[in-house]
This record gives C-alpha cells, sequence and structure tokens, in this order.
C-alpha cells in the first residue's frame, strides 16, 4: 500500500504533465543565446565598424540595404532558436518516455507565438515609417509578453525570463542609441542565464 503523500505527489505529478509543457529544454535556451550573441556581434559590425563609437552609429541605418541585411539575420537566428528548441524538446520528452506533441505543448506554443508574430508584424511596421531605433524595444516587449504568456502551460522559469525581457524592452525604449546593447542582453545573456538554470535544474 502507498502512502498517502506518495499517491498525492503522484497524482499532482500527472496533472502537471497533463496541463503544463514541461518537456523544454533548458540547453536549447542556451543555444538560442549564443546564436543571439553571435547575431549582434554581426550586427554591430555592420553597423558600427569601424567608423564609429557603439551607440552613434555613422550611417544612422540610413542604408535600406543594411536594414534587409539586419532583419534576414534576425531571421537566421529566430530560425536556429525554433530549430534547436524544438529538436532538442522532442528529444528530452522522448528520454523521459513522454509524448512531446500534447493540449499542453499546443497551449504553449499558441501563447508564445502570437504576441512574437504580432510584434514581427509591428516591426516590419516600424521598419516602413523609418522608425528603426525602436525595434529592439519592440522585439523585447513583445517577446516578454508572449513568455509571460505562455509561462501558465510550462516551467515557472519562464515568467521570471519574460518579465525580465520586458524590463529590457522599456529600458531600450527609452534609450533608443543603445538598443542593440539592449537586444544581446535580453536575446543573448538572458537566455544564457535562464537556460543554464533550468539545465542543471530540470534537465540533468
Amino acid at each position: 500500500m502507498k502512502k498517502p503523500e506518495q499517491e498525492l505527489a503522484e497524482i499532482k505529478s500527472m496533472m502537471e504533465r497533463s496541463t503544463r509543457f514541461l518537456s523544454l529544454s533548458g540547453l536549447s535556451g542556451v543555444l538560442a543565446g549564443i546564436y543571439a550573441i553571435i547575431g549582434a556581434g554581426i550586427a554591430w559590425y555592420w553597423i558600427y565598424f569601424p567608423l564609429s563609437e557603439w551607440g552613434d552609429p555613422a550611417n544612422e541605418l540610413s542604408d535600406s540595404q543594411l536594414i534587409w541585411r539586419i532583419l534576414a539575420l534576425a531571421l537566421v537566428i529566430l530560425g536556429l532558436a525554433l530549430i534547436s528548441a524544438w529538436t532538442m524538446s522532442k528529444q528530452k520528452s522522448a528520454k523521459a518516455s513522454q509524448k512531446f506533441w500534447t493540449s499542453a505543448s499546443k497551449r504553449f506554443w499558441q501563447a508564445l507565438f502570437i504576441p512574437v508574430l504580432l510584434g514581427g508584424l509591428f516591426c516590419f511596421a516600424l521598419v516602413h515609417e523609418h522608425t528603426f531605433q525602436l525595434i529592439p524595444a519592440a522585439m523585447l516587449c513583445f517577446y516578454g509578453l508572449g513568455l509571460v504568456s505562455a509561462s501558465h502551460f510550462t516551467l515557472g522559469e519562464i515568467k521570471k525570463l519574460g518579465f525580465s525581457q520586458l524590463g529590457l524592452g522599456v529600458l531600450a525604449a527609452f534609450f533608443p542609441q543603445f538598443g542593440l546593447l539592449f537586444w544581446a542582453g535580453g536575446f543573448g545573456i538572458l537566455h544564457v542565464i535562464y537556460g543554464s538554470m533550468m539545465y542543471y535544474k530540470y534537465d540533468r
């Protein structure tokens, strides 16, 4: 006979597996952060090197070809991050003998991507209006909103990451000349930090 505490723990575990997406890989977050840091370095080189200091771009992003190169770079980073998250989370769920594509995982991805897709459209509107300096702030804010929304269906660290992204996004809106620096901190450094925390807490 099992003790009541054991039975309650098993029931709680079953309920969490049915309502929350627990297969999210922390290591994929670390990789996403590394991709973002590398991308921010490339973007910095394109914008600033060797003509001016950080925060004072010589060309003020007036070159349309440069804008589209940076947008293409951002899409490549997003694609790599999504592929890493998808494949590594599937491997984690297979290792734990759990289904990857469940109602909980569907709700997680839907809650995340609705704000992210809207944010992408908003950023294209900013490009159309030549309001380039607010793009990093918009990306951080919409991504943060997506994480906070999706956190109801996954690990608690995702909510903390979302609020951190929102905080950096607001700062980037007030200090747009350092937008790339805030972008690297949010999508790069914060992903590495929270991904490492999740990996050591849940994945090992």
